[in-house]
């Protein structure tokens, strides 16, 4: 009896053309099966009237009813990142577009800037990190010393701090310290050889200009990693090794900076004429809805926090094994997140 058989499991099916049957001449005919059949069936059942050779001509016949393969995670994921890559250079366009160049938000535009917003800017980066108004003091405590004990001034001449508005140096030093904190975080991102330029420019750059130049980051991170590039770009730069081994350094000083931040703009200067803290908030209303700068930190400040807990997230394997459990939520937290990150940050291996 002839039965045509799968040879093959598979999405296509084998099956002989026809079988070709012969009549042996002796008494006893013999099913012809392959060896493994043979050793699984019994010697008695291998007896039969009639000889069946399969033909070594085979027709290949296609399964129609293949399942369609669903969606998988990784097309999902792949989507996703594309929505995100395109989000964020829509808010870059934006971001220039709305905070640069178009006059509707508050304050001038870069191409009609005011000399009081010029000489406002001048005073806020002589005031970096308040280094200059601490300098001050610290010679006019000097003098006070040289006047008791020998009668006249004794010091070195230092560069006058200008005296600003307590409120506009809080703000500018904490967002400015803020950004501080970034280099070790972008140093030891994961996804940092997708960004194929010089991530000691792209920060310098962002500790003037913030945004600007994160927000390209954010997006190119997204793209699909070129292993060819990766192999090569892997060695970090001697800024970023500073950076990434003085790492717990770096979220202490920056800490410390946006702490003294919000504390002298809400005490500093009280020998002036700047009022008390009810006086200064409505000071920081009137800026920010007065002057482009200040309303540019309040973008920084949310874009901030948002991209903090994002690389944070992606990055969580670079953090001590015994502290990952609490920075995987203080990372959600504004400035906390990012000097927990960089004091339990795992610079033993290589990241």
């Amino acid at each position: 009896m002839a039965a045509s058989q799968a040879l093959v499991c598979s999405n296509r099916a084998f099956f002989p053309t026809k079988p070709i049957i012969r009549c042996s001449k002796s008494p006893q005919t013999h099913l012809s099966l392959p060896f493994f059949v043979k050793t699984l069936l019994p010697s008695e059942s291998l007896k039969t009237t009639k000889w069946v050779e399969r033909s070594s001509r085979l027709r290949e016949i296609t399964c129609h009813a293949t399942r369609r393969r669903p969606t998988s995670d990784e097309d999902l994921n792949g989507n996703l990142k594309r929505v995100l890559q395109v989000g964020l250079w829509v808010a870059e366009g934006v971001y220039i577009l709305w905070l640069f160049l178009l006059p509707f938000a508050p304050g001038d535009p870069v191409w009609a800037i005011s000399s009081d917003t010029v000489k406002s800017l001048v005073g806020l980066s002589l005031n970096f990190f308040f280094i200059l108004p601490l300098m001050n003091s610290a010679k006019f405590m000097l003098c006070d010393i040289c006047n008791y004990l020998l009668g006249r001034v004794v010091g070195i001449h230092l560069l006058e701090a200008p005296v600003l508005h307590p409120m506009s140096e809080g703000l500018f030093n904490f967002v400015i310290g803020w950004t501080f904190m970034f280099a070790p975080l972008l140093f030891t991102d994961c996804k940092r050889d997708r960004y194929k330029g010089s991530l000691d420019v792209l920060w310098g750059l962002q500790m003037f200009l913030t945004n600007t130049f994160l927000i390209p980051y954010m997006a190119i991170r997204l793209s699909e990693a070129d292993s060819d590039y990766t192999q090569t770009q892997s060695k970090r730069s001697q800024l970023g090794s500073v950076m990434t081994q003085g790492a717990s350094i770096v979220g202490l000083s920056g800490g410390v900076v946006c702490l003294v931040s919000a504390i002298w703009a809400l005490f500093g200067r009280m020998d002036g004429s700047f009022g008390g803290i009810a006086e200064r908030w409505e000071f920081l209303i009137s800026y920010l809805g007065s002057e482009r700068l200040a309303y540019a930190f309040i973008w920084d400040i949310c874009l901030y926090t948002i991209f903090q807990p994002w690389l944070i997230g992606e990055n969580l394997q670079n953090v001590q094994q015994s502290w990952l459990g609490i920075i995987n939520y203080l990372r959600f937290v504004p400035v906390v997140g990012l000097i927990a990150y960089l004091v339990c940050l795992n610079v033993d291996d290589e990241l």
